[in-house]
């Protein structure tokens, strides 16, 4: 395995996410990468940023990422992205558009407008629920709501209530955030340049929010590599963490 590519890893998550939501997956690669650096980025609007608006485009959204790893020094050097949904569309963007900051790419469970049909991109099987969770007030019930959507791993989910319960009420993410970040993701047609950069797609076969499909077209147009998952949730890292750090670590070392 190149050390250097294994050195720094910066993080980003998804709609109405932040980076505290990652949870039990950090450690996890941490002990699959034990020498390197975890960073873990907000999108504005989340997180240590909940108070900032959030833009509307994901170019808008990919210049404040990277400006926030500037300021922290994460780019003295190449790193790898890793990144979750909307989080994976401000990466490839990200690729696009400064690509001697980056190393390598994973991509989950993310889709583009470009190429997937809004069907697919919000499955229309859980139009319901998203609407529902949207208009619940409850705190708790809201959360959970989301977890029922986003993760099929039943057994974890009492705890991880807690915990989300907990970040949203410490940190909340406005409706008009929430809204903004929807417009982003929902609008989001990246240049049909390919990438020059080591890119791995990982997806959910049983996702129910966003369609496998969505992964397997960017698979399709670039060429890439697609590692899928066969009974995990929308919230990859959650349900099937272990399986991904092992992915990684199998992907860099070739």
């Amino acid at each position: 395995m190149n050390n250097a590519t294994e050195k720094h890893w910066i993080l980003l998550r998804g709609l109405a996410r932040e980076s505290k939501h990652w949870g039990a997956f950090i450690p996890k690669l941490q002990a699959m990468f034990p020498d390197a650096k975890i960073t873990l980025l907000d999108l504005p609007g989340t997180g240590c940023l909940y108070q900032e608006t959030s833009p509307n485009t994901i170019a808008q959204i990919t210049h404040q990422v990277r400006a926030q790893a500037l300021a922290k020094g994460c780019l003295q050097q190449p790193v790898n992205l890793l990144a979750l949904s909307l989080g994976a569309m401000v990466a490839w963007e990200w690729m696009q558009n400064y690509p001697e900051d980056i190393a390598t790419a994973t991509l989950i469970n993310t889709s583009f407008a470009s190429l997937s049909p809004f069907y697919q991109r919000l499955r229309w099987q859980s139009y319901h629920r998203f609407i529902n969770l949207v208009l619940t007030s409850n705190v708790r019930q809201r959360e959970e709501k989301i977890l029922q959507l986003t993760s099929n791993n039943s057994d974890a989910n009492s705890s991880v209530i807690l915990d989300w319960e907990k970040i949203q009420s410490e940190q909340p993410i406005s409706f008009k955030n929430s809204l903004q970040q929807i417009l982003a993701a929902a609008s989001y047609k990246p240049s049909d340049k390919k990438t020059s950069h080591p890119v791995l797609l990982l997806n959910s076969l049983q996702d129910r929010l966003v369609s496998p499909r969505c992964s397997m077209a960017i698979q399709q147009q670039w060429q890439l590599e697609l590692r899928s998952h066969a009974s995990a949730g929308h919230d990859l890292t959650l349900d099937a963490g272990d399986w991904v750090a092992i992915q990684l670590m199998d992907w860099l070392s070739k």
